[in-house]
């Protein structure tokens, strides 16, 4: 079925600014997948006490992200604060030049992007930095390149899910989402809809003037604007060509 909204997704903070809504108080989207559940580090370069909350201004070196944490009128040891109301303060290990992991939601309020957290705490292990970059990244190149090939070209075990590891991949709602499939080597490099439509002119039968985009989209299920763009990636890269005309592709075998 399809993955729960609240999967957490690592990111980056660039990721998080830069985070697509699609109308107001929608959720927001990373490389096109809805998200809610957020996680990521960054260094503190201020912290503002206010009677509601305390506001960290941290800083991951791909930009710099508000990050709220409520205070309430009793202290909440879980969210590690010190006293409650106006004399709640951070924990002494959070301070302005340390490095913190970060759990929580985006929110948007007059136009000013925070994030909400629920979890706050510092990070104690400095490859714990970059262990998550380079979780942020496999799972950015997942939903924009598709899953790891082994080599043979099967893919690669594990799954990710709509917001972060060990789900499974929704296909971008086209069919079964089933992007699994044996592919040849030549298009690790491109996307999953590319690839899906490289495998259906490799299979499906067909004249030697190739298949019409319209064959194409019927069936693998996919939108004939997607399908379009995922031949124009396919050309791009030399893979197909066109035959009678520009929407009539067949592989360019070499």
């Amino acid at each position: 079925g399809a993955p729960s909204k609240d999967t957490l997704r690592p990111c980056t903070i660039k990721q998080v600014l830069d985070a697509s809504e699609p109308f107001p108080n929608a959720d927001f989207k990373i490389d096109d997948v809805g998200v809610q559940q957020l996680s990521f580090v960054g260094q503190i370069r201020n912290i503002s006490t206010q009677a509601t909350n305390i506001t960290y201004k941290l800083d991951d070196g791909t930009g710099t992200v508000e990050v709220k944490q409520w205070v309430d009128v009793d202290a909440n040891p879980a969210l590690g604060l010190i006293g409650g109301g106006r004399d709640a303060k951070p924990p002494s290990q959070l301070k302005v030049g340390e490095w913190a992991r970060v759990w929580g939601r985006l929110k948007a309020l007059n136009d000013r992007r925070h994030v909400g957290a629920h979890v706050l705490r510092p990070v104690t292990d400095k490859m714990e930095i970059t262990f998550h970059l380079l979780e942020a990244t496999y799972v950015h190149l997942y939903f924009t390149k598709g899953p790891l090939l082994e080599p043979g070209g099967e893919k690669g075990a594990a799954s990710v899910g709509a917001g972060g590891m060990n789900g499974q991949m929704d296909g971008g709602g086209y069919g079964n989402g089933d992007v699994g499939m044996r592919a040849d080597m030549r298009t690790q490099h491109v996307g999953v809809n590319a690839r899906r439509v490289y495998q259906c002119l490799k299979e499906m039968p067909q004249s030697n003037e190739g298949l019409h985009v319209q064959n194409i989209a019927a069936s693998i299920k996919m939108p004939v604007t997607d399908v379009m763009k995922a031949g124009d990636e396919l050309l791009a890269d030399s893979l197909i060509y066109t035959t009678v005309d520009d929407s009539t592709w067949a592989l360019l075998d070499f």
